[in-house]
């Protein structure tokens, strides 16, 4: 269960970093998003994978609520840093006229094209 969980973190961030690296503003914030995931599941895994839920009146090493709180903070901030940088991304698509991240794709392709 360990390795699956490592495998399934790494490759959410191998893919929010290539996606984060990109030159769009979608793929940027769709890797933000993936990254976010990522830490989410890390903080999650540090509260313990395999554990017995303690039940009231029952014995049992009950698991911390430290990480559970943590990552539901975390999934908060995210969506409202997911919502920010979206609406900034449209904001810029709809003054620049492009999705690059620069603003400036169409000059650097007019630059390219002259004789």
């Amino acid at each position: 269960m360990e390795a699956l969980f490592a495998l399934t973190l790494g490759l959410l961030t191998a893919s929010g970093v290539y996606l984060l690296l990109r030159a769009r503003t979608f793929p940027v914030v769709l890797g933000l998003t993936l990254l976010s995931y990522a830490v989410n599941l890390f903080l999650f895994a540090m509260g313990r994978l395999a554990g017995d839920a303690a039940v009231l009146g029952q014995g049992g090493s009950p698991a911390d609520p430290l990480p559970q709180a943590l990552v539901l903070t975390a999934i908060v901030i995210g969506f409202a840093m997911t919502a920010f940088v979206l609406v900034l991304a449209l904001r810029g698509v709809s003054s620049l006229g492009s999705d690059h991240v620069d603003g400036r794709e169409d000059a650097r392709r007019d630059e390219e094209w002259k004789p």
